[in-house]
């Protein structure tokens, strides 16, 4: 779960996998720091949905050559982050309502799925990994620092996935995080009442902590039905109203 927090930090140092035409080595860790540094622009909304993407204006930006920021844009790209159109270069993916309806729909099915398991092999050491991600997330700063909420939000819900020890269903959890907050940006994703989101945390820590498999599953279905219309409703009026102003 600690290696997801490089969403927003820097990438290996020292490999070196692939050669230039002419021969001279690429190393890849210039590619990862080309591709945590726009994930970093993404994150923090430094570049917005359905924007063209300037390789060259990247890679002055984060201080290297064009042929890193072009391999790390490919990955971004295989991500569903980036799109290359032909003869005409990348451009950020541009919002969709019915895709975050199906991350979260995806994310609610996953997530409730992992919870039998989770109780079934729950011990103190994962009650207190649980606890000190719940207490993270309560104490993180509000308003100005929104994005480290979000990193919170994202950790509390991959620790009670890891808890289950199914790593394949956690690494579709982790992809979904991605799409959600460096697409569709943490703004739109915390509009929702921080009180009431700190109480839906709590009754889920509770009902897992007490083996209460029944009453967790039930305090996860109102937390994704609780989030999940706000946000709708909100992509929906962002893309109506940049709808207006195109004409």
């Amino acid at each position: 779960m600690d290696g997801h927090k490089l969403t927003i930090s820097h990438g290996r140092r020292g490999k070196m996998t692939k050669k230039k035409k002419s021969g001279s080595p690429v190393r890849t860790d210039h590619t990862d720091s080309a591709y945590m540094g726009i994930r970093r622009m993404l994150f923090h909304n430094e570049i917005a949905p359905g924007q063209k993407v300037s390789c060259r204006d990247l890679a002055k930006r984060l201080g290297m050559s064009p042929t890193p920021v072009i391999q790390a844009l490919k990955r971004l790209e295989s991500q569903g982050l980036i799109r290359h159109k032909p003869n005409r270069g990348y451009y950020t993916e541009p919002m969709n309502v019915q895709e975050v309806r199906e991350i979260y729909e995806t994310r609610e099915i996953i997530e409730l799925s992992l919870l039998p398991e989770t109780i079934k092999t729950l011990d103190e050491k994962g009650i207190q990994k649980l606890h000190d991600a719940l207490q993270a997330l309560l104490k993180a700063p509000k308003e100005i620092y929104l994005n480290e909420r979000l990193l919170k939000d994202m950790e509390f819900h991959l620790t009670l996935a890891s808890l289950s020890g199914r790593k394949v269903q956690v690494q579709v959890l982790k992809f979904l995080f991605d799409l959600l907050y460096l697409k569709y940006r943490g703004a739109l994703l915390f509009i929702h009442s921080e009180r009431v989101v700190g109480s839906e945390h709590k009754n889920i820590f509770e009902s897992v902590a007490s083996r209460d498999l029944v009453k967790a599953q039930r305090a996860v279905k109102q937390h994704f039905k609780n989030i999940k219309k706000p946000v709708l409703a909100a992509l929906e009026k962002i893309l109506a109203e940049k709808e207006i102003s195109s004409f």
